[in-house]
């Protein structure tokens, strides 16, 4: 293979990524946003989760952001049908991710970072009960078209009832990077351009 192509087969990889991994719709449309309105009133929405729902949907800017979940496990979970009498919350947020996982991936949304609480909040100010966390996680979403588009599935309602029944509380929020070194489109930029470098120096090594 010609070093030519080999490289050009490596920019056509990475443009491909690229263009997956980024939505190139823009924000939602007028039609879009009616439509999530009503299938979520059908599937039974508060009307204040409404509202914050539609000023989610209105502030569209079409870019990717990251869900910060802050998680409070239950140690005592109600039975459920698809995990049965004894499970612990564990095996609740596991059903329920088993569901998220392959509906994220599916949309170039993925988890990015979880980790354990290794104490108590250590600054707080204006918000009562939230001084302990068992969990934090954060979530990549590659525009708020994707998240909605699994939020209103049917599919979700079910299995989002479990994540719930293995939470004593839970916070989660949008937030819209301005400063992302940990962007993937850079890292696998960065991953696939040293991988194609270092075949190049070994296969093509004294070729023109």
């Amino acid at each position: 293979m010609k070093r030519s192509v080999f490289w050009f087969i490596g920019g056509f990889v990475y443009v491909a990524f690229f263009s997956w991994y980024t939505n190139f719709d823009g924000p939602l449309t007028e039609e879009e946003i009616a439509d999530v309105l009503a299938r979520s009133k059908a599937l039974g929405r508060s009307p204040e989760t409404l509202k914050n729902l539609e000023h989610f949907m209105r502030t569209d800017t079409g870019n990717d952001f990251i869900m910060i979940n802050a998680l409070d496990m239950n140690d005592n979970p109600p039975e459920l049908p698809a995990t049965g009498p004894g499970a612990d919350a564990s095996a609740l947020i596991d059903h329920y991710m088993e569901h998220m996982y392959t509906a994220q991936l599916k949309r170039a949304s993925h988890p990015v970072f979880y980790g354990r609480a290794v104490a108590d909040a250590m600054d707080i100010s204006g918000v009562e009960g939230a001084e302990h966390w068992e969990q934090g996680a954060l979530f990549r979403y590659r525009s708020r078209r994707d998240i909605l588009a699994i939020a209103t599935d049917p599919a979700f309602n079910k299995r989002h009832d479990y994540k719930m029944a293995a939470l004593t509380k839970t916070i989660a929020y949008p937030v819209e990077p301005v400063i992302n070194s940990g962007d993937f489109r850079v890292l696998f930029g960065l991953l696939l351009f040293s991988l194609l470098a270092l075949v190049d120096m070994f296969a093509y090594r004294g070729r023109d």
